[in-house]
């Protein structure tokens, strides 16, 4: 997803986990920085829910994407019959929201500046 809010929307973002954001990313971590927690269900969600709370707390702008009824979610997330197959749910849900965020933006989804649908290697 992180790829995609780069290449459509022209947001800078990077993909980390709960545990690789607590070594170094943290550092960056600022009052009014914005992030976006992906917490499905499965045994890895409780501690993004935990790094949630400690992002906001150092004052960071938290958007919580979890399954209905997860306290402090900011966001929907559908959980599926089985975890694993969560994260397919939640891709498939983001793309049309970004779509709409680049258009939004004024940005054609389709047409990415600098890139092509074609990368040719020698």
């Amino acid at each position: 997803l992180a790829l995609k809010f780069k290449e459509v929307c022209g947001l800078h973002a990077e993909a980390f986990s709960g545990a690789e954001l607590r070594h170094g990313p943290l550092a960056l971590v600022q009052p009014g920085f914005v992030v976006l927690v992906l917490a499905p269900q499965g045994p890895a969600q409780a501690g993004l829910l935990a790094l949630a709370d400690d992002l906001r707390q150092r004052g960071a702008c938290v958007l919580l994407a979890a399954p209905a009824g997860v306290p402090g979610a900011d966001l929907p997330l559908l959980a599926t019959a089985d975890a694993d197959l969560d994260p397919i749910a939640l891709a498939m849900a983001a793309y049309p929201m970004i779509e709409s965020l680049a258009r939004e933006r004024g940005r054609d989804p389709d047409q990415p500046p600098h890139l092509s649908k074609v990368t040719r290697t020698r």
